[in-house]
């Protein structure tokens, strides 16, 4: 998989707009990993007036050792994240130079997807949404985003 560099793992986060709310929710918890200084994190809200965003995005995401994928409906239907951003991120796990974890923030269909064969997270892909508290799956997502970080630093460091 991709080397991170030096001690910093890059997350780039794909996600629908619809989910914004949720995407921030999610920031916060990965807050203290930032604050760690093992990760640094992009995603689309980062752009700045001028830049070109399509390549910006493609730009990104080709830096990243692990790329988010936020699942719902709305991430479903984009055509933009399909063809664009979820083909990248698939066609970087294939060859080995990225991490694509999926996060299941709503109910939908996804299971037919690509990612499916992915490890999900919450525990047992159960949506975000779905959790009396919320703020357990976000936990759990946050655990396991910090697990995979600390296997990329060590396999680095090997």
């Amino acid at each position: 998989m991709s080397q991170s560099t030096a001690s910093k793992v890059y997350i780039f986060t794909s996600y629908a707009h619809e989910d914004e709310a949720l995407k921030n929710e999610l920031d916060k918890y990965l807050k203290v990993l930032k604050r760690s200084g093992k990760i640094d994190t992009w995603n689309d809200r980062a752009l700045i007036a001028g830049q070109e965003w399509n390549k910006t995005i493609m730009e990104e995401l080709a830096k990243a050792n692990i790329i988010i994928l936020l699942i719902s409906v709305d991430f479903n239907a984009s055509d933009f994240i399909y063809e664009k951003e979820l083909a990248e991120a698939m066609k970087r796990h294939e060859a080995g130079t990225a991490y694509v974890v999926p996060v299941i923030l709503r109910p939908c269909k996804w299971t037919s997807m690509q990612y499916a064969k992915l490890q999900a997270l919450p525990r047992n892909a159960k949506p975000v949404t779905e959790y009396e508290d919320q703020d357990r799956a976000f936990t759990e997502i946050a655990t396991g985003i910090e697990t995979l970080v600390d296997h990329i630093l060590s396999s680095a460091k090997s």
